[in-house]
């Protein structure tokens, strides 16, 4: 719940990103940075939080990081001005970091190893089940009764969700009396030992290669769903906020159902390289379409997200593939690492791509919204691309796992 809370925070100012430009008088660079400081604390905490949940455990660590979100989402329905948004932005963004890392953290102790791929993407699916609800009911909502209500209410949840990992979350199976798949035996994490993880994992050529790729693929997807997507719809596709919101979702949804379904095949074909090298080669030419193809049919044009969600699951391989490539003693520490490779995507991407926009320059919509033209849109999507290319490059040069732990 935490994670799918984390999803729905993620991309919730792609729909309304004309209330808040209009509320704290917003241009696109900082609007971008705006929803970019999501990202910057949640990259931050990705490898302490491998120490926190080793000295805490992951149930106190997500009872923690709940209770952190919730306090960050009413901060941020609540501000008057920018620094007090982007304050609870980045609480935000810290609280639900420890969920996707603490999720793999469990699913090693409670699932046999040959179940993580399919685990991973089953995490991400109920993750983009929140952000289908940041999509048409979120936008719905806010009609209805203005962005800061619907956040303040969002800012209620998460303690109930603190409530409930209490009570339900055990750290390890025999706490219930069940057998364990943890690893017994592995020294308890430092900042020292930390350290010299990080060290010996980035002495594998899949590590660096594996926490570059996934920036590429979430990053593009968010950049374009979670902040961009909408109002370049609306714009240039003369589609409602409703709709358009729905038309981005797609992508998600496409995203959540391709995650599950691509982990358990590179399980069955006991490869990971291929699946990952076939999804990469194939959203270079489909964003192409998306972004240099303008006034496409609509029907096509949902078609071409739906497919883009799809083939982006491949991402979920990921953190199975990287688990495998180092000392099994490292898994942990390579999940956070890779998990920062992930979220360096939107946090670079969606800030970059509104910088473009500016130097581009905007009109005044209705309402006071700032709309930019076709070719603003495609040079600063097309940032997007060219990561994506250099992804495809880099894939090519990993070494494949045959999905076996990595032996000395």
């Amino acid at each position: 719940m935490l994670y799918l809370i984390g999803f729905y925070q993620r991309v919730a100012p792609a729909v309304m990103t004309d209330e808040l430009t209009a509320d704290f008088a917003l241009d696109a660079t900082t609007l971008g940075s705006l929803s970019a400081f999501y990202f910057y604390s949640y990259v931050f905490m990705q490898i302490p939080t491998g120490i926190l949940a080793d000295r805490l455990g992951p149930k106190n660590l997500l009872t923690l990081g709940a209770l952190v979100t919730g306090l960050g989402t009413y901060v941020f329905a609540t501000a008057t001005i920018v620094l007090w948004a982007e304050l609870g932005r980045l609480l935000i963004g810290g609280g639900v970091a420890v969920a996707f890392v603490c999720m793999l953290k469990l699913a090693d102790h409670w699932l046999a190893p040959k179940h993580y791929a399919l685990a991973s993407g089953i995490a991400l699916c109920f993750g983009i089940i929140g952000a289908v609800f940041a999509g048409v009911p979120l936008r719905l909502a806010i009609d209805a009764y203005g962005w800061r209500e619907v956040m303040f209410f969002a800012a209620t949840l998460p303690f109930g969700v603190a409530a409930l990992i209490w009570w339900l979350v055990r750290n390890d199976p025999t706490e219930r009396g069940y057998r364990s798949y943890g690893h017994v035996g592995h020294a308890e994490a430092t900042p020292l030992k930390v350290m010299a993880g990080l060290k010996r994992i980035f002495q594998h050529r899949n590590t660096w290669i594996l926490s570059l790729l996934p920036g590429s693929i979430v990053g593009s997807v968010l950049t374009f769903s979670g902040l961009w997507g909408v109002p370049f719809l609306t714009t240039h596709y003369g589609l409602s906020k409703t709709s358009a919101a729905a038309m981005a979702s797609s992508m998600l949804v496409a995203w959540a159902i391709a995650g599950p379904i691509l982990g358990a095949w590179s399980d069955r074909l006991g490869k990971r390289k291929p699946l990952y090298a076939i999804g990469l080669g194939a959203l270079v030419p489909l964003w192409g379409v998306l972004l240099f193809v303008p006034n496409l049919p609509i029907p096509m044009l949902t078609s071409l997200l739906l497919t883009i969600g799809l083939m982006s699951g491949c991402m979920i391989i990921g953190f199975a593939f990287a688990k495998e490539s180092v000392p099994r003693e490292f898994s942990g520490t390579v999940s956070g690492v890779v998990n920062m490779g992930v979220m360096l995507g939107p946090m670079l991407l969606q800030p970059a791509v509104g910088f473009v926009l500016d130097r581009y320059g905007a009109t005044i919509g209705e309402g006071g919204s700032l709309l930019y033209s076709l070719a603003a849109y495609q040079a600063g999507f097309s940032l997007m691309l060219a990561w994506l290319l250099v992804g495809f490059a880099l894939i090519l040069f990993s070494h494949e796992t045959d999905c076996r732990h990595f032996e000395y």
